[in-house]
């Protein structure tokens, strides 16, 4: 049994209930909406969670990346990024984790997660084949489908694979003359692997081996984005498009095997092609939920591209985009610490908000009316326990409270608030 499975039939599954609650809407709208690919479940049948539904109509979504390194590999930090991003609004965090005892931090996370977890299995699958054979692109294709089988099997509930990454892409790609040729990670590991054995991407000329594993535990394909734009320069070109093709057609196999599949998108892209970006992932892949890197608006700006992420995302979202992944300050940089993982999750559940309210999703909008009552009150607790971070929110009125606490210290006893209540009254 998959969702799409039992929504094609009509059956409202306990998930879909589940879902339609958190999201204020009818169980039914949840089941046609699966039942036709807008909407994807990410809950493996082996996971005991609640259910996270993402896609049209419903809530924008928000997802952390956290995971290991080679050089930074502790995975108690991990852990207290996972509770921070989780406290902070994350809906879901993908473990990408490259260093240390991968396995065992994955089982962590899924172990202490309260939300959906996704991962990249070709990390792993990479890595164990350098340790084994000395290079990763030795890696067989039994090896790779064992590790997607074994993330399946603890219970991750979606997983990113690059099934458009093509010999024919590659082709495509040679020719556009790009700034940044490839800065997918999965993107650059299976380029290497096809090059060095001559071969097509296994998870594209095997793509039914994989819709059987996913069939199995309903695992959630989110069909990555190999060759997604690195700078700005390079976006919406040729090979970016003609990946993008290959992923809608494999969107269409994997609905009629059940499998339900949302798509990665974009990346570094100007504000002036987002919308258009997103239109053209929803007319290729059937209305797909679109799964977005950011996406960020300008290349120069390291240590503040949450806020550029947090910006792409926002018109994305409200162009239609499902998901968002956030970006913290610490992208390009370095490994993000605790804090990072906090400010990055914040900035994304801003853009979120704001996307849906651009959306009109139901109840969006209330949340902002709630503060602007009880700004006209004067009421800074009620304020403060609405802000999108209650903590940063109480610190700094502490630090500037003025003599007068009906105010702030920016206006004082001029504040036009306070001025016009006083005067409306009379």
């Amino acid at each position: 049994m998959t969702q799409i499975s039992e929504a094609k039939k009509g059956n409202l599954t306990k998930e879909i209930t589940e879902v339609a609650s958190a999201e204020g809407i009818t169980p039914s709208e949840i089941q046609k909406g699966i039942a036709e690919g807008t909407i994807v479940i990410s809950k493996n049948n082996l996971h005991n969670i609640k259910p996270l539904g993402i896609g049209k109509g419903l809530r924008t979504k928000i997802n952390a990346n956290i995971g290991t390194s080679k050089d930074y590999n502790d995975i108690e930090k991990e852990i207290k990024k996972l509770r921070v991003a989780i406290e902070a609004g994350a809906d879901a965090v993908m473990d990408l984790s490259t260093g240390g005892d991968i396995k065992g931090i994955r089982s962590q996370i899924l172990k202490e997660s309260t939300v959906s977890i996704g991962t990249v299995p070709i990390y792993q699958a990479m890595v164990a084949a350098g340790e084994s054979y000395g290079n990763i692109a030795k890696m067989t294709e039994d090896d790779l489908f064992h590790v997607i089988e074994e993330h399946a099997q603890e219970g991750v509930d979606f997983i990113t694979v690059h099934c458009g990454v093509t010999l024919k892409t590659l082709q495509v790609l040679k020719g556009e003359g790009r700034h940044l040729d490839i800065v997918s990670r999965g993107g650059a590991l299976l380029v290497e692997w096809m090059i060095y054995n001559g071969k097509e991407n296994p998870l594209y000329k095997d793509y039914g081996r994989l819709l059987e594993i996913a069939k199995k535990y309903d695992l959630v394909l989110s069909l990555g984005d190999g060759l997604r734009p690195g700078c700005l320069a390079d976006a919406t070109d040729r090979a970016q498009i003609h990946e993008l093709i290959t992923l809608g057609e494999l969107t269409e196999i994997a609905w009629a095997e059940g499998v339900q599949v949302m798509i990665e998108g974009p990346g570094h892209v100007p504000i002036n092609q987002i919308e258009t970006n997103v239109r053209i992932q929803k007319e290729l892949c059937k209305g797909a939920p679109f799964y977005v890197l950011g996406p960020l608006v300008t290349d120069i700006a390291p240590g503040y591209d949450h806020i550029t992420s947090a910006i792409g995302a926002a018109i994305a979202g409200s162009a239609g985009a499902d998901f968002l992944c956030y970006v913290t300050p610490s992208e390009h940089l370095r490994l993000p610490t605790v804090e990072d993982v906090r400010e990055g999750v914040i900035a994304s559940k801003i853009a979120a908000h704001a996307a849906d309210i651009a959306k009109g999703v139901k109840g969006a909008l209330q949340k902002d009316i709630e503060m602007a009552k009880a700004r006209k009150r004067l009421d800074w607790e009620a304020q403060i326990n609405l802000s999108v971070d209650p903590e940063k929110a109480r610190r700094l009125r502490t630090e500037g409270k003025p003599s007068d606490e009906t105010v702030c210290s920016m206006c004082g006893e001029y504040c036009a608030i306070k001025v016009v209540n006083e005067y409306l009254k009379k």
